[in-house]
This record gives C-alpha cells, sequence and structure tokens, in this order.
C-alpha cells in the first residue's frame, strides 16, 4: 500500500496565529486533493520558531491553543487525513518554569497530531539545543517517550528537530514499532549548515535502519533565516527526495513498499543538486531582506550609495529582495568624494532602475566646523571631522525614513563592525544591516558570483566593475584607503574567523604563522569596540558565529587572552 505524505515546507510569521493557521488549512485541503493522508508542519509553525519572550506569556500560550483547535475544527472533514502541527504546548505539573518566582505550567516545545478533528497524539521535543542562537531551554521543558502514529497502516515515529541528532529518540522510536521517522524542523541557515544536516539525518537513518523525512521551515525572522530544502533519505542514507531551498513548497512523496522496508520517493523526481555556497548566500540574504520588510510592514527601503562595493551589494540584493520600485538610493558627496564615486552609484543606479539622488553634505560639514571653531581651536583635524560627515549622513537618510516610511538599510560589513571601523549615528544609523555577517572578503567574492549569475532576471552584472577592483575607502579624508587603519582584508579577515568564529586563541593564531603585532591589534580592536555593537542595527545571520545571540561578551570586561 501506498502512503501520500506532504511536508508543508512554508514560511510562517511569529505571533501571526490565524495567518499560520490559515496556511496549515490551506496546505492540508491543497494535498488531501492530491491524495495525501499525512502532512507535517515545521516546528512550532501554529506560532513561528523564534517567538522568544512570547512564549513566557499565558495569552500568548492560550491564543496558540486556540489557533490549533481551529486547525482540528476546519480539517474535521477530511477522512482519514492526519495532520502534525508544531507548537508550544502548556502542561500542568511536572518540572515548573519558573517567572517572577512564580510556578507555572510545564511548557513543551510539542507536536500535536490531528485527525478528523481530534487530538490523536501529542510529543515533546526531548533534546532542547541551548548554543548559537538557540535559547530553548530558557523556555522549554524536555520531553519524554517516544511517539509512533498508524496512518494508513504505516507506522511513522515523530522526533523534532534536535532530537534527530542524538541516537536515542530515533532508536525509541524504532523500539516502539516505527518504520520510518518524520522529522519537523525549524533549523536557522548558516553557510555549510544544510550539508551538516543531510550528514546527520543520514547517519541516524542508517543507525536504525529506517527512511527518514526531515520536514523543514522556510523564512526569515530578524536576525535568522530558515532556507527550507526539505529532504528524505533511505534507511542506507542516500538522498531520495528534495525540497528547494528559500521558497514556500507543498513537496508530495510517495511511501511505499520497498524490499524489506520502505521508501520515501517523489515520483518522477530526481533530487535537486547541492548548491554553491554563494547562491546559498545570496538567497538568504535575499529572503532575509523581504521577510523583514514585508513582515514588519515598511513601505520600501532606502539606502547611502557611496560608490563603494559595500553599498552596491546591499542594493543588488535589496533589488533583487523588493524589485526596483520599492528601493530608493542617495548619493551624499562630501568634500573628499571622488568623481568616480558618484559617476559609479550614478551608473549602477541607472543599471537597477531604482530612484537616485544626490544630496550634498557640504553645507550642513561646514556649518558643523563652523559651530565647533571655537571649541576645536588648536587641535589638528582627526576622527572627529571624519565622523562628523557620517553622521550628518545619517541624519539625512533617517530623516528620509521617518518622512516617507521606508527603513533604512546600513551597508557596513563584518570586518569593519569587528574593528569599529564605522560611526555610531552615522554610518550605523538604520534599521536593518544587510551584510553585517559578511567580511570583507566574502562581500568582494559574493558581488562578483552576482554579477556572474542572474537568478532573479534583473539584468545581468548589476555591480559596475570598477566598484569591485578600486581599493576600498570611507572617502572622509584626502587619499583615504581602508588599509590605512587596517590590516589587509585577507589577513583580517583570517584572523576574525579563527578568533571570534572558531574560538582559537591569539597563541594558536600566531603559531599558524600571523604576525604577533596584527594579531593583538585585531583582537585589541575587538574587545574595545563591543559598545559599538550592541548599538548596530539587528542583520541577517549567515555564519555558525554572527554579531547578535551568537556573541555575548560583556561590555565592561579587563580581560584579555
Amino acid at each position: 500500500m501506498t502512503l501520500k505524505i506532504c511536508v508543508a515546507q512554508l514560511n510562517f510569521v511569529v505571533g501571526d496565529l490565524v495567518g499560520n493557521a490559515g496556511k496549515i488549512i490551506h496546505a492540508a485541503r491543497a494535498s488531501y486533493a492530491q491524495g495525501a493522508r499525512l502532512l507535517l508542519t515545521p516546528e512550532l509553525a501554529i506560532c513561528g520558531y523564534a517567538a522568544e519572550d512570547l512564549f513566557l506569556r499565558p495569552s500568548f500560550i492560550a491564543a496558540c491553543d486556540d489557533a490549533v483547535k481551529t486547525v482540528a475544527s476546519e480539517l474535521a472533514g477530511l477522512n482519514g487525513m492526519t495532520v502534525v502541527v508544531g507548537r508550544p504546548l502548556s502542561v500542568p505539573g511536572g518540572d515548573a518554569l519558573r517567572t517572577r518566582s512564580v510556578a507555572v505550567p510545564s511548557l513543551y516545545n510539542a507536536a500535536t497530531v490531528l485527525r478528523e478533528g481530534q487530538v490523536l497524539a501529542q510529543y515533546a521535543k526531548r533534546e532542547l539545543p541551548n548554543y548559537q542562537v538557540f535559547d530553548e531551554r530558557r523556555y522549554f521543558t524536555p520531553g519524554q517517550g517516544s511517539c509512533v502514529i498508524d496512518v494508513a497502516g504505516v507506522k511513522v515515529g515523530l522526533l523534532i528537530c534536535e532530537d534527530a541528532w542524538y541516537e536515542e529518540p530515533a532508536r525509541l522510536a524504532k523500539e516502539a514499532g516505527a518504520e520510518l521517522l518524520a522529522v519537523i524542523n525549524a533549523s536557522p541557515f548558516h553557510v555549510g549548515k544544510g550539508g551538516e544536516r543531510v550528514q546527520r539525518m543520514a547517519e541516524r537513518a542508517r543507525t536504525v535502519s529506517l527512511p527518514l523525512l526531515y520536514a523543514h521551515l522556510v523564512g526569515g525572522q530578524d536576525e535568522v533565516v530558515f532556507d527550507g530544502a526539505s529532504f528524505a533519505v533511505d534507511a542506507q542514507g542516500a538522498m531520495t527526495a528534495r525540497a528547494p531551498s528559500f521558497r514556500e513548497e507543498l513537496l508530495l512523496l510517495e511511501c511505499r513498499p520497498e524490499g524489506s522496508g520502505l521508501a520515501l520517493v517523489v515520483p518522477g523526481q530526481t533530487p535537486a543538486q547541492d548548491r554553491t555556497d554563494e547562491a546559498d548566500l545570496w538567497d538568504a540574504l535575499v529572503l532575509g531582506v523581504r521577510d523583514y520588510v514585508g513582515k514588519n510592514g515598511f513601505p520600501g527601503v532606502l539606502l547611502g550609495l557611496s560608490g563603494g562595493i559595500d553599498s552596491a551589494l546591499v542594493l543588488a540584493i535589496a533589488v533583487d529582495a523588493l524589485g526596483p520600485d520599492r528601493v530608493r538610493t542617495v548619493m551624499m558627496p562630501s568634500p573628499y568624494t571622488a568623481d568616480i564615486s558618484w559617476i559609479d552609484a550614478r551608473e549602477m543606479a541607472q543599471r537597477l532602475s531604482v530612484r537616485y539622488d544626490e544630496i550634498s553634505i557640504v553645507p550642513e560639514f561646514t556649518a558643523f566646523q563652523a559651530s565647533l571653531a571655537a571649541e576645536f581651536a588648536g587641535r589638528a583635524q582627526d576622527t572627529t571631522e571624519e565622523n562628523i560627515q557620517a553622521r550628518v549622513r545619517g541624519t539625512l537618510l533617517m530623516a528620509l525614513s521617518n518622512k516617507f516610511g521606508s527603513i533604512v538599510l546600513t551597508t557596513g560589513n563584518k570586518s569593519e563592525l569587528a574593528t569599529g571601523y564605522c560611526t555610531l549615528y552615522g554610518d550605523m544609523a538604520g534599521g536593518f544591516a544587510v551584510i553585517k555577517d559578511l567580511v570583507k572578503t566574502t562581500v568582494f567574492k559574493l558581488a562578483a558570483w552576482r554579477n556572474a549569475h542572474d537568478p532573479y532576471a534583473t539584468g545581468a552584472s548589476p555591480i559596475p566593475e570598477r566598484i569591485i577592483t578600486r581599493p576600498p575607502s570611507a572617502e572622509l579624508r584626502p587619499d583615504q584607503k581602508d588599509q590605512d587603519s587596517l590590516p589587509p582584508y585577507e589577513v583580517l579577515d583570517a584572523i576574525l574567523q579563527r578568533y571570534m568564529e572558531d574560538d582559537q586563541s591569539t597563541q594558536e593564531i600566531i603559531a599558524a604563522g600571523f604576525d604577533a603585532a596584527v594579531v593583538q591589534r585585531v583582537t585589541h580592536l575587538l574587545r574595545v569596540n563591543e559598545y559599538k555593537r550592541r548599538q548596530s542595527p539587528v542583520g541577517i545571520r549567515v555564519t555558525h558565529r554572527s554579531f547578535g545571540k551568537d556573541w555575548r561578551y560583556p561590555i565592561t570586561s579587563k580581560f584579555k587572552d
């Protein structure tokens, strides 16, 4: 007998309980009409995965309960249809979560199994991650036991995300009679994570000799992006089906007898090939911008277009995410802006058909200098005057944002944020930091990749070649180059990756061949600029350690490695 299963790889919105329930209902009805009798939704689908301290509010949990009841009621007429809904589940007693020293019911990261209007079973996630961007132990109590449901004669063992990274939950499901494993997930993207997931799920399938179906969330939520790419592997760990990355999909599979077990396949489909890191990065950034802007109701975006590589890359991402009509650029030349900068900025805006305006900051900069002349008398010009220019630009962009409602996209990268090569209330002023998790060398690579590809059919080579090839400069003083203030980016980024992302010590980095003075300088800059990073806008996480929830260091600290 063949069982058709649908994976609802959908983009949910945190807190939109009515909308999320509606998506699940629509997916169930659509897949039922195509013969599916089991629908899997992602982890915490009813409320959106990263609901954070909303989980501590009883009214939020009650509203989630009501939304699950709505799904059950609306699907009661689908005879024989089983729907697995990811949701928070409050249960009296047990290990109480405590807030303000008052015991409240245990809260579980759970899956509710619905059939014909009734709750058939409940399963609570056993393994709660508490690393990188995860804080599940802050909110949830670990579950126990296993959950195996019978769907049209097929015994399906349910697991939730992290459960499948460990042996025991899968083993217990098999011992309870499971013939296949269905894992519902919300696993944030970072470069390389997709391959790691497939590898670990293949290992889990081989360990218990069962086919495994991985049902994954898609969409952007604040700083994290979920990449979809749901998949199935057979009992030997070979991939048999895969959904697209970074977009919604109702993936309809057939579970059918094969040899002594079961097989999960999409008839006529060959599993998608692995993607390049650059393609994943691009789609993650595009989806992150699209969902942050769309889910928060902004009419569009604006950014300062300088003629440099960072703002050029952000512009290309924004246009791919939103289309040219929702993107506005402003060139704000200073006394030190080179002619080629505004020429290249204007050309790029024309290539992408976005609104382009030029507003000189010379009058404002001159006025600031005049106002401060008496205070600064006898002191040479330094970074103070450079920062004034950046802050004038930030003020102009925020004024346009206030007047027209569009959110300002900042254009700083991870290398700058790490070393403090950025200006508080200047180029850091804005609402969303698109490339804050890309080091400068990756910025260059990704810009070149986008020029060689046209995934959103906006016109090839959006970035003028000179923007990519010219030495980067903040253009805040005569003949300024980034490398006047920083080590070469190839060196800087390699040190940052080792120290910040991989937690290597300064001694280990020096032993790997890096100059001791440069290593000490870079790590010193990293330490002393924590106060700046705390005031930077939220931005898209694309590495396994970003400046955000992954990085929680004190501002006030005397410790030196």
